[in-house]
């Protein structure tokens, strides 16, 4: 396996929730909506604003998300986290912040046991984040 990706599924909202994490975390990042893509004319008018996918890419990482939810509806639980191995305390402090905006610190950032710096929290979406800094 070369690399394993999080893939986000928001319901209507993958475009503001991406445009969030780029401001947050900078990277480039492309939206392909319903509307214009070969799935349009197979689509709910109300749909065609949605994301077929979308990719946010920094450095070698790559955050996937999407609108396209499944009949069962958007399901969110405690399963799957996103974790953010920081380069420096400065850059862990302030991804932290900008996440946190809206959402719930749930963890705030702290020296742990193994000497790392180390918080979690949930954003304004519902997803989980972990973020860890060692020097």
């Amino acid at each position: 396996m070369e690399q394993i990706n999080a893939y986000l599924t928001f319901n209507g909202n993958c475009r503001e929730a991406m445009t969030f994490y780029q401001a947050c975390l900078g990277g480039a990042l492309s939206l392909q909506a319903v509307d214009g893509s070969p799935l349009a004319d197979q689509m709910p008018e109300e749909m065609k604003h949605f994301i077929l996918h979308a990719t946010l890419i920094k450095d070698g990482w790559i955050l996937m998300a999407s609108d396209m939810v499944g009949e069962q509806g958007l399901i969110k639980g405690n399963a799957v986290s996103l974790m953010l191995n920081c380069t420096s305390e400065t850059e862990i402090r302030a991804y932290y912040a900008r996440l946190s905006a809206g959402g719930q610190a749930t963890h705030p950032l702290d020296i742990t046991f193994w000497g790392a710096l180390f918080g979690d929290l949930t954003d304004k979406w519902g997803n989980q984040w972990l973020l860890h800094f060692q020097e």
